[in-house]
């Protein structure tokens, strides 16, 4: 058999195979639409789902207020959100709880809304917008459904999210302690104990604001390098008092001596 005989027999099985989903399409059995849909929707893969909203909107169109069509609507949202097109899934969920108010679904649906916007949310050394729309798409469920048994779940989730947050503030003063950006190195330090006062990263970013403090003091016009020798000798008193085992205290004595004979510390 030759290869063109045997392209010409592949090519006649796969329009077979077609055959039946492009004729439910085509017809006029809403009944079978739906059927055909929900066996697509259980194959689960990215083709099958494709095929299934084809199915699942006509018959939402065809009978937008009865079981099937609103049950459509919502495997529609499913098969967007199983194959990973999360922002249309969240469009799907979002137009589902405004067409059906009173639907049993609305709690699970309000969820997966939120788990659309959290899966949108990028790595951490992007825009965090859509992180902040996700911790507050989630922070919106746990109000409307304050007893859910999903609660624990999405504090869950709000802690990664808020992690990631705090993840690339911290690598924001890292950033700017190596490129010797003294005085944003400090600010962000500054800031970042103040926006994450419980950090597991607070020993070290409380020692990069004393470190860069220093060193944006030594490199000051006089006539605001007192004032700044002192914050850092306040940042330097803090750091001792909440961390007096560290192992970086050797290093901050080691920096601060030249400032021994005029202040005391």
């Amino acid at each position: 058999m030759n290869i063109t005989r045997c392209l010409f027999l592949l090519g006649t099985s796969i329009l077979a195979a077609c055959q039946p989903y492009n004729s439910v399409v085509k017809g006029d059995d809403y009944a079978l639409k739906f059927s055909t849909g929900n066996t697509l929707y259980q194959n689960a893969t990215k083709r099958s789902y494709e095929k299934a909203i084809v199915l699942f909107e006509q018959v939402f169109q065809h009978a937008p207020k009865s079981k099937e069509g609103e049950t459509s609507y919502y495997l529609m949202a499913r098969s967007y959100y199983e194959s990973g097109d999360y922002y249309m899934a969240g469009y799907f969920f979002g137009s589902f709880m405004q067409r059906y108010p009173y639907s049993l679904r609305n709690e699970e649906v309000f969820f997966l809304t939120a788990l659309c916007s959290v899966n949108n949310s990028p790595k951490w050394s992007l825009d965090q917008t859509e992180t902040y729309e996700a911790i507050n798409a989630v922070q919106q469920f746990i109000d409307k459904y304050p007893t859910s048994s999903l609660i624990d779940s999405c504090n869950n989730i709000i802690d990664k999210l808020s992690y990631k947050l705090e993840f690339k503030d911290y690598n924001k003063v890292l950033l700017y302690d190596k490129t010797g950006n003294y005085k944003a190195a400090v600010s962000f330090a500054e800031l970042f104990m103040e926006k994450f006062p419980l950090s597991i990263h607070d020993e070290e970013v409380q020692y990069y604001a004393v470190k860069n403090g220093f060193l944006l003091a030594e490199n000051s016009i006089e006539s605001k390098k007192k004032q700044r020798i002192e914050e850092t000798l306040e940042r330097y008193r803090k750091f001792v008092d909440d961390f007096p085992s560290s192992t970086y205290l050797s290093s901050l004595k080691a920096l601060l001596k030249p400032w021994e004979t005029d202040y005391e510390f």
